[in-house]
């Protein structure tokens, strides 16, 4: 149970950074309008960074997925039993609806200037220009990315640079935001998407976030599936 529980602690601490960094800067409602570069590099740095922070957190107790993606990747790859599996998968929702809950408190408690711009709560959406193809290709694509990097650090083949599994993987996920940003606002993780999807709607201020939600929720999930096969494929330790 405490690796079920740290998996959720972490997701609330992912959600409620990297969120909460997308609203102070304002990048939570369009971050197409990357003229301010400042939000979206900003944006991406509160992500990475909160994945670093929790790895050596909890990365001894659960291994510090906090995302179904890798959780799934890893399954699919043989790390893990389908009941932890599942249970991660659980508790990383909470854990995304938990962070979302107290950002959504922190916004509405707000003024009404700022509420009115938080009210995204930095909820993923397609970005101006951005068909509903192009959204699914890019979650698919840079979530394969993302999960392979996690699969490959923290191989056992890769022996003593295990050490710097969680900086890796967190350099990866803001490389991997300054990238999409511009398209989805950069998902990449289920429960990341789910509860600042659902808060945003009781808020009032992204119409679209729910009726949007499947994209970051399939997207990141093929993707995941994508990045198994290739790490299968790649994998020393399967070599004969």
């Amino acid at each position: 149970m405490k690796k079920y529980l740290a998996e959720m602690i972490g997701t609330m601490v992912l959600v409620l950074m990297g969120c909460g960094v997308a609203v102070s800067l304002n990048c939570s409602s369009d971050c197409s309008v990357v003229a301010n570069a400042g939000t979206v590099i900003g944006t991406a740095m509160a992500f990475g960074l909160s994945v670093v922070a929790m790895a050596y957190a909890i990365g001894g107790i659960s291994g510090c997925h906090i995302n179904p993606a890798i959780t799934l990747g890893v399954f699919l790859s043989g790390r893990m039993s389908a009941k932890d599996c599942a249970m991660y998968m659980v508790f990383q929702v909470l854990g995304g609806l938990i962070g979302a809950a107290i950002l959504y408190a922190l916004v509405t408690s707000a003024g009404a200037e700022f509420a009115l711009a938080g009210a995204g709560l930095g909820a993923n959406g397609l970005q101006s220009g951005i068909s509903v193809a192009g959204g699914l290709i890019a979650e698919i694509v840079f979530t394969c990315v993302f999960v392979l990097v996690v699969l490959g650090a923290t191989s056992k083949t890769n022996g003593a640079t295990n050490n710097f599994a969680g900086l890796a993987i967190g350099l990866s996920l803001i490389l991997v935001h300054l990238v999409c940003i511009r398209y989805t606002g950069t998902s990449v993780n289920p429960a990341r998407s789910i509860g600042p999807a659902i808060f945003a709607q009781l808020a009032g201020g992204l119409a679209e976030a729910l009726s949007n939600l499947w994209i970051f929720i399939v997207g990141p999930f093929i993707g995941a599936a994508l990045a198994s096969v290739i790490w299968k494929v790649i994998d020393p330790s399967t070599e004969d």
